[in-house]
C-alpha cells in the first residue's frame, strides 16, 4: 500500500511537472516576438561630421528612423563622416575597434538620393539588414472634405499626386513589386475598387458591386486580392484574382469585418470582425475555411492590423482609451502598447512602421522605430494625411 502511494505521489509529481513545462512553453510562444537583429531595443550612439544643408538633414533623419540617436565625441560607438560636394563621399567607423567598416563614393541622382543610398548602406554595414531610406508610401491627403491618392518617398520626399477624383478615396495598397496601386474611390457616387498603373496613369475597375467595395489587400505573391465587399448584406472578407476576377467569399457572419492583411506566406488573412460585439482580431484561411480569433491580451478592442513581412509580429490600432498601435505575436498572446496612433503599416525590414497621429485638428504621418518606440515625425507634407501603406 505505501508503495502504491509513493509511486502514485510520483506519478503525480512528473505530471505536475509536464503541465507547468507546458505552461511555460506556451507563455514563450505566445510573447512578442519582434525580431531585435542588430543592437535591438537599445538606441545606437552615433556621431556625424562633415556633412552640411540636405545631406546632413537626411542622414540624420533616416539614421534615427532606424534606430540610432546621436552624439558626440567619446559617447559614439560608431562615427559617420565624410563630404558632399558636387557628390555625396563617405565613411562609417567603428570607434572602439577602430575599423573601417565602410568606405564609399555616390554617383548618379540628386545629392538627396545619394544620401539616401549611403544611409541604406550604412544600416546594411551594421544590422545586416537591408536599409528602407529608398523606400516608398502611398496615402491619402485630406483637404476641405476632398481626399486624394499621393505618392512619395517615405520621408515625405518627391511628393506626387495620384488622383484627381475631387470626391473621397480611402486605403490605398500597393502591388509587391509592381508599379501598381489599388484604393477605393467614390468618383462615381459609390465606393469602388481601382487599380492605378502608375508607369501609364491607366486606371481600371477592381470591385464595382452594390454597397461597399473597399480595402483592398493584395497578397505577397502580386496575384490575389482580398478586400470587404457588402455586395451580400453585411461587409465580408472576399478573394479574387488582381484583376477581380474569380471572386470567392471567405467570410459569412451577420456582422462587419473589416481591414484585411496577408501572412508572407500567403495562406492565412488576419482582418477585424465584431463576431462577439466588440472588434477583435481573427485569422482566415485564404483557401476559406473557419475563422479563428487571436488573442490579445491586455486590450480591449483590436482594429487595422498588419503582418510584418518577416511573419514574426502583427501591428493594430486598439481604441481603449483613445488611439493606441499595438504589436502582437502572429501565433497570438500578449499585447505591447507601442505608441498613440492608428492604422500602421509595417514597412519592408520588419523593424520600421508609418502611423498616423492627430495632432492640431489635423492627421499626420510618423515613423516609429518598433524595437526602441523612437517616433519620427514626417514634416516635409502638408495637409492632413492619413491611410500610408507601404511598398514592398
Amino acid at each position: 500500500m505505501i508503495k502504491n502511494s509513493i509511486s502514485r505521489f510520483i506519478k503525480t509529481l512528473l505530471l505536475l511537472f509536464a503541465v507547468a513545462k507546458a505552461i511555460s512553453g506556451f507563455a514563450a510562444d505566445t510573447d512578442i516576438d519582434i525580431d531585435r537583429q542588430g543592437q535591438g531595443s537599445r538606441l545606437i550612439p552615433i556621431a556625424l561630421n562633415g556633412f552640411s544643408g540636405e545631406v546632413d538633414r537626411v542622414l540624420r533623419f533616416d539614421l534615427e528612423v532606424a534606430g540610432f540617436k546621436w552624439v558626440t565625441g567619446d559617447d559614439a560607438q560608431y562615427v559617420v563622416s565624410g563630404r558632399n560636394d558636387a557628390s555625396v563621399t563617405g565613411q562609417l567607423q567603428d570607434r572602439i575597434n577602430k575599423s573601417v567598416l565602410l568606405s564609399k563614393a555616390y554617383t548618379g541622382g540628386t545629392l538627396r538620393v545619394q544620401a539616401h543610398a549611403f544611409a541604406d548602406d550604412i544600416v546594411l554595414a551594421l544590422t545586416g539588414r537591408k536599409g528602407i531610406a529608398q523606400t516608398k508610401i502611398a496615402f491619402r491627403i485630406e483637404t476641405s472634405g476632398v481626399s486624394e491618392i499621393h505618392m512619395a518617398d517615405y520621408d515625405g520626399g518627391s511628393l506626387k499626386q495620384l488622383t484627381s477624383d475631387r470626391s473621397i478615396v480611402a486605403a490605398p495598397c500597393w502591388v509587391p513589386e509592381r508599379r501598381l496601386l489599388l484604393y477605393t474611390s467614390y468618383m462615381k457616387g459609390n465606393p469602388d475598387i481601382y487599380s492605378h498603373d502608375l508607369g501609364s496613369g491607366d486606371r481600371r475597375i477592381v470591385a464595382r458591386y452594390s454597397g461597399l467595395n473597399t480595402s483592398a489587400a493584395v497578397s505577397p505573391d502580386g496575384r490575389k486580392v482580398a478586400m470587404i465587399l457588402s455586395k451580400n448584406g453585411s461587409p465580408d472578407i472576399y478573394v479574387a484574382d488582381i484583376d477581380g476576377g474569380n471572386l470567392k467569399q471567405l467570410t459569412f457572419t451577420k456582422e462587419d469585418e473589416s481591414s484585411p492583411c496577408w501572412s508572407p506566406d500567403g495562406q492565412t488573412l488576419c482582418c477585424a470582425s465584431r463576431q462577439r460585439g466588440r472588434a477583435e482580431l481573427y485569422l482566415v484561411p485564404a483557401a476559406g475555411g473557419a475563422m479563428k480569433r487571436l488573442n490579445t491580451i491586455g486590450v480591449g478592442t483590436a482594429t487595422e492590423p498588419d503582418w510584418s513581412p518577416d511573419g514574426k509580429t502583427i501591428l493594430f490600432t486598439t481604441t481603449t482609451g483613445g488611439f493606441t498601435i499595438c504589436a502582437v505575436s502572429a501565433r497570438g498572446g500578449n499585447a505591447e502598447i507601442l505608441v498613440a496612433g492608428e492604422d500602421p503599416s509595417w514597412a519592408p525590414n520588419s523593424r520600421t512602421a508609418i502611423f498616423t497621429r492627430r495632432t492640431s485638428g489635423r492627421r499626420v504621418l510618423s515613423l516609429l522605430d518598433v524595437p526602441t518606440k523612437q517616433v519620427k515625425t514626417i514634416t516635409q507634407i502638408s495637409g492632413s494625411c492619413s491611410q500610408a501603406s507601404w511598398a514592398r
